[in-house]
């Protein structure tokens, strides 16, 4: 009825002329696929063309959602009204129409000038083909690629060598290492893997990473460090004085085993710096160390303290061969390669070229692992540059990012030049971005969560971004990407048009390079004055530790991502924002989420992580239809009632709920149940709950699930991965068709004495985490029908001892168990 009732008004407007404004979009589109290559041959005249294609195909694709946004919002609309609405058009939507009618003829003039141009510069628009999109062909295991092997393949000497120094009980004083060597040697590399490894984590009581750069504002640093070693939000350091910051790191360390790590340091005053308003970093004489990455060796010898300094060498031609092979010639590719033993010649002429550089050899490595083409390798080692400077790094990354099977993957890749220098991105996060910018098309067969995996792992194979950390037991990856690249993409985006970076540590400012090109896409970086976007028709805002950001009327806005920072007039603007696809709002203070949030009709995904808003989460978020990920982190909510649970189901395409310790009343258990039953989609659930932060008044009536929430989480028949917390009841139940699909289960805190497992349960799991069953005195027999468990982990179960029955059997028949106090 809605859709007959705005047809009838666009009229008006044309219905056609909405399909006519589509098939140009899908035309400008198919231009803009191909344009790489018109718009790097520097010819102007076609910059400019490419620029107002762009532009038109962004205002076109403004309007036809406008139109469809009305749709959809007469469709959910409510009570009297709604029903009026979906019978006839209101004022209002009259209004709205006439304006969507004007924009439609006025780019349609717009459109009607750009193919005029195109014609003059005798450049045929209808035939540029659309561009198909192309998988990758090669899917190897992201793990094959695992975190940081560049490092693991020729320091694995310097690795250990170091660590024990680090470690090294035998001398108590504050004290540091330093690693010296060129950029791209793997300095930052050996210094995460270091810093990552479990001996150094065993072994401090806290650590801290922060990376300097050229140019740096110690107050930022401490401020850094302060929040990692804390946990303070920035939000609530903005107001502390430098000397205040220092006197309370230097409180906390005193009491505790420290590492920090300042990695990319410039400066020999650095250390100065950090400690002139106040010693931060005091000398308990418990073994605290310092470890610094730099290029140059008068700075690592100028820290104020007794250091050890580490001049990492370039790789010797065998050990360089060895790196380059294992990106360019995997294990699992070389089993089809005919003439392996060409390949291998060739390869080590080029291995040879790298200068011993392990980023030059792993990039290099990773585009040619993708072109196992003997005359292709023959091409590079006869074209390869004679300077052995940054150049050829420069002639590596624009050769691998040239070869990225499709656009769409490009845009992947420069899109990483948004997050910091040394930021650790979360995997799940960057594809729910990559997904609200539209940079993953459609496949046949293929979820788009899944065709985003694909492309990430086609990075990772071409290392041009590296895994940084994997928690297995959740399934969470991160990765990060090294700073050479990211700078490179940094300047590629600028050029483009495709992202403005604005960051004042690193120095890097101002729009895009090229006056012809505007950039719809801007991220703010360590500003400490108050910001306030105001390009108009900005698409993309991300902002990470900010002192104030103000939003203004961004009506165009599909992804807003506020990191660390204080957001002011959110309430006030942001169910204007229609368009939206993404609203993360980490680690802030102080917002308040309205109930116009329902409005956001096209909003996948929302991430409350660390957030903690003055207001109850409102249950206008359900009505979103489109809505496909939702972290709530800590914040009060309450389930709708289970009427319309039921009355939504069909329209439920939730695959991520995460919720952590909120409010439980009476009747919320039950409500909650009937809601996560309705999410037929549902790939990832995490609850815990448990008492709230300390500081809030608020009275609970019940912190504990009641009821065995087996027999309504096993019917999801999506879900992978489940993490529960706080059962109170004393018996489970799993039934034999239950969790078809379940990968990875974590529950804690359950009172459980006995749990019943039926033959056919969890064919699927692989991984189980059992936490504090205080209640539970040997394991279940049923743990035997779970026929793909291979992992096994029981923490704070003193009770469960190593002759447990069922344990052993599960070790004879392959099964790692571990036992963690």
């Amino acid at each position: 009825m809605a859709e007959s009732a705005v047809s009838t008004v666009l009229g008006s407007v044309g219905t056609l002329e909405v399909s006519f404004l589509k098939d140009e979009l899908m035309r400008l589109q198919a231009y803009l696929k191909d344009a790489d290559t018109k718009w790097r041959s520097r010819n102007a005249r076609v910059a400019v063309l490419v620029s107002q294609i762009r532009d038109a195909a962004y205002e076109a694709q403004n309007v036809i959602e406008a139109a469809d946004y009305m749709k959809k919002r007469n469709r959910l609309k409510k009570g009297f009204m709604g029903a009026i609405s979906r019978y006839a058009p209101l004022p209002s939507d009259l209004v709205a129409l006439r304006k969507v009618g004007v924009e439609i003829q006025r780019i349609k003039r717009k459109l009607d000038e750009i193919f005029v141009g195109a014609e003059k510069m005798k450049i045929d628009l209808d035939n540029t083909g659309l561009v198909e999109h192309e998988f990758p062909q090669d899917f190897g295991v992201m793990q094959q690629h695992s975190q940081d092997d560049v490092v693991m393949v020729g320091f694995e000497d310097e690795h250990k060598e170091l660590v024990d120094k680090l470690v090294d009980t035998n001398k108590s004083m504050l004290s540091a290492v330093s690693i010296v060597a060129m950029g791209g040697a793997g300095k930052t590399t050996l210094a995460r893997k270091i810093y990552t490894s479990s001996r150094v984590k065993e072994h401090f009581d806290t650590i801290a990473w922060v990376t300097v750069s050229q140019t740096f504002k110690g107050i930022e640093l401490l401020k850094d460090i302060m929040k990692q070693i804390t946990g303070k939000k920035y939000e609530s350091l903005n107001q502390m004085l430098e000397h205040e910051v220092g006197k309370e790191i230097h409180d906390f360390l005193l009491e505790n085993k420290y590492l920090v790590v300042l990695d990319d340091v410039w400066e020999t005053d650095t250390w100065e710096q950090l400690n002139r308003k106040g010693k931060a970093f005091p000398d308990a004489a418990n073994g605290s160390r310092v470890l610094l990455t730099t290029r140059k060796e008068d700075v690592a010898n100028h820290v104020q303290m007794p250091t050890h300094v580490h001049p990492l060498k370039k790789l010797d031609e065998e050990k360089s061969w060895k790196l380059f092979s294992s990106k360019a010639l995997p294990s699992y590719k070389r089993s089809v390669i005919l003439d392996v033993d060409e390949f291998e010649k060739l390869g080590r002429n080029l291995a040879k070229k790298c200068d011993g550089l392990p980023l030059a050899l792993a990039v290099l490595g990773g585009y040619l692992s993708k072109t196992l083409n003997r005359q292709a390798w023959s091409s590079i080692l006869f074209d390869w540059p004679s300077t052995k400077d940054g150049h050829m790094m420069r002639n590596i990354l624009a050769r691998s990012y040239k070869d990225l099977p499709n656009h769409y993957l490009r845009s992947c890749f420069l899109y990483l030049a948004a997050f910091p220098e040394d930021y650790e991105i979360d995997v799940a996060d960057l594809i729910n971005l990559w997904i609200a910018e539209s940079f993953i098309p459609y496949t046949p067969n293929y979820k788009l969560e899944e065709t985003a995996c694909k492309y990430l792992t086609e990075l990772v194979q071409r290392s041009l971004v590296q895994i940084a950390s994997e928690t297995r037991e959740l399934g969470q990856v991160s990765i990060w990407i090294h700073d050479i690249l990211r700078d490179w993409c940094i300047e590629q985006a600028r050029e483009d048009g495709f992202l403005d970076v604005i960051d004042k540590t690193t120095g890097q400012f101002g729009a895009s390079s090229s006056d012809k090109l505007i950039s719809y896409r801007s991220c703010f970086q360590n500003l400490s004055d108050e910001i306030s976007p105001g390009a108009p028709n900005v698409r993309t805002l991300l902002c990470f530790k900010l002192s104030s950001v103000s939003l203004p009327k961004l009506r165009f806005l599909r992804v807003l991502r506020i990191e660390d920072s204080r957001l002011e007039g959110f309430s006030r603007v942001i169910g204007r924002c229609i368009h939206l696809r993404y609203l993360g709002l980490l680690n802030g203070e102080g917002v308040t989420l309205p109930s116009s949030i329902g409005q956001l009709l096209y909003l996948q995904t929302i991430d409350l992580s660390g957030t903690e808003l003055d207001s109850v989460v409102p249950n206008s978020l359900w009505d979103i239809p489109s809505l496909r990920h939702a972290f709530l982190g800590r914040n009060l909510f309450s389930p709708p009632p289970p009427a319309w649970s039921l009355r939504r189901q069909q329209q439920n395409k939730l695959q991520t709920f995460h919720l952590y310790r909120t409010l439980v009343g009476t009747n919320w258990y039950h409500d909650m149940v009937i809601f996560v039953g309705q999410m037929k989609q549902l790939t990832g659930l995490c609850i815990y709950l448990g008492p709230m932060p300390a500081g809030m008044s608020v009275r609970l009536d019940a912190n504990v699930i009641e009821q065995d929430p087996m027999p309504i989480l096993e019917k999801l028949p999506c879900l992978v991965l489940l993490v529960l917390e706080g059962y109170q009841g004393q018996t489970m139940t799993c039934s034999a068709k239950g969790f078809p699909r379940l990968q990875r289960l974590q529950l804690g805190k359950f009172s459980t004495e006995e749990w019943t497992m039926e033959v056919g349960t969890m064919p699927k799991l692989s991984r189980l985490q059992l936490l504090w069953f205080s209640k539970m005195i040997k394991l279940p027999q049923g743990l035997m029908h779970l026929l793909s468990l291979y992992n096994l982990e029981l923490h704070g179960m003193p009770q469960i001892s190593e002759d447990d029955s069922t344990l052993k059997k599960l070790q004879r028949k392959g099964c790692e168990v571990k036992l963690i106090s």
